[in-house]
């Protein structure tokens, strides 16, 4: 070989005998690799192998998956090692159409003058009767009907003819091809009078068994609304019935019996009062009330309802505040609490009529008011029954 110099000054190879002329033929190039790929609505493992031509076992074992079931925004690793860049085949006749919003496999049907088993037919991939998802793709056959099947890796014309009962010449003559060895992995071969039946009556079934759980799930769904219905109704009807108790015991008097003055009648320890709270029970949730509260002006002078000698005077530990406890004789007491100021001393003796403190709102209490008790042997009784 003569080493010649370049213009741009590097050497040339000049070759002692010229080049044969022939035409050398470049294969085109090969994918090697995997494509990353995140499912979609209405993708199947199928029909995603079908697309990009390899066996659906690869996509399971590249993508660690143990289920052929898939879910949208799942992410795929797709091998293409040794996929030639070219067009997967479809027989003529068959139209590749994207589905739109709305469109349903009826309404496709009856579009394009199909059955819906022969839609299905074509498109054998499909997991529902009902769920169509815009930008899926499916196969409209516009001539001869069958089941359109993907040739499997390994696999030819010759072998699907055979595995259905057909001719390999009348299934050349449906897909319009003279050599099968044309075909390659990938490619779509129509089965002409071949229908997918076990699908189509598997879809059927899947459709109704998804029917009637919707049906029970719906049946649930309204079984429960009417029990928390009915449970309002039920707590609405015992806060009713509640509030009635209460309102009926704060607004009803108690019927007592009046006594005469040699039973021991009292006279009202306030004057310029209202009653506030009655004696006996004020409510479901609240406590017996063991006298009368009378409401009054603060500092209201507060008399003896009856001549007696003090016995209590002073603070209460027990929420009564400031209080006076007079003792009447015959086991007769009366009580009057939550006082501002006491005028008298314990041992004292009183007059009915007499101040012996003014009114406050000392101790458990919310406002000004007396709270006035009569006791009988220990027992509270209704301090009406001794009042005028």
């Amino acid at each position: 070989m003569e080493i010649n110099l370049s213009p741009s000054g590097l050497p040339k190879p000049v070759f002692p005998l010229p080049l044969p002329e022939r035409a050398v033929e470049v294969a085109s190039p090969v994918r090697k690799g995997w494509i990353l790929y995140e499912v979609k609505p209405g993708d199947t493992l199928n029909a995603l192998a079908a697309r990009y031509r390899v066996d659906p076992k690869h996509i399971l074992w590249s993508s660690g998956l143990t289920s052929d079931r898939l879910y949208p925004g799942q992410r795929l690793l797709i091998p293409l090692v040794g996929v030639e860049e070219r067009p997967r085949r479809v027989p003529p006749g068959v139209e590749v159409y994207r589905v739109r919003p709305g469109d349903t496999l009826d309404t496709l049907s009856k579009r394009f003058g199909l059955t819906p088993l022969e839609l299905i037919s074509a498109n054998p991939s499909l997991e529902s009767l009902d769920r169509l998802v815009a930008g899926m793709e499916l196969y409209i056959p516009k001539g001869a009907r069958g089941l359109l099947l993907t040739l499997g890796e390994g696999q030819t014309l010759v072998d699907l003819a055979a595995r259905f009962g057909l001719s390999p010449v009348a299934v050349a003559r449906a897909n319009g091809v003279e050599d099968p060895t044309e075909l390659k992995a990938g490619d779509l071969v129509l089965l002409p009078g071949i229908q997918a039946r076990t699908t189509y009556q598997n879809l059927l079934a899947k459709q109704e068994a998804e029917r009637r759980a919707r049906l029970e799930a719906e049946r649930r769904r309204q079984e429960e609304l009417r029990r928390l219905a009915e449970e309002r109704r039920r707590q609405q009807a015992l806060a009713q019935q509640r509030a009635r108790q209460v309102q009926q015991a704060q607004t009803q008097r108690p019927q007592v019996r009046r006594v005469s003055y040699q039973e021991g009648a009292m006279r009202w320890p306030l004057s310029g009062f209202r009653i506030t709270t009655y004696f006996g029970q004020r409510g479901v949730f609240q406590r017996f009330h063991t006298g009368i509260d009378l409401a009054a002006a603060y500092g209201t002078p507060i008399v003896a309802a009856k001549a007696g000698q003090v016995e209590v005077a002073g603070w209460s530990s027990v929420g009564y505040g400031f209080h006076v406890v007079l003792d009447h004789g015959g086991g007769v007491e009366t009580l009057y609490a939550h006082m501002s100021r006491i005028a008298v001393r314990a041992g004292q003796w009183v007059e009915a009529g007499q101040v012996i403190g003014y009114v406050g709102s000392t101790g458990w209490s919310t406002g000004p008011h007396l709270h006035f008790e009569v006791r009988v042997g220990g027992v509270v009784r209704n301090p009406l029954a001794y009042l005028p």
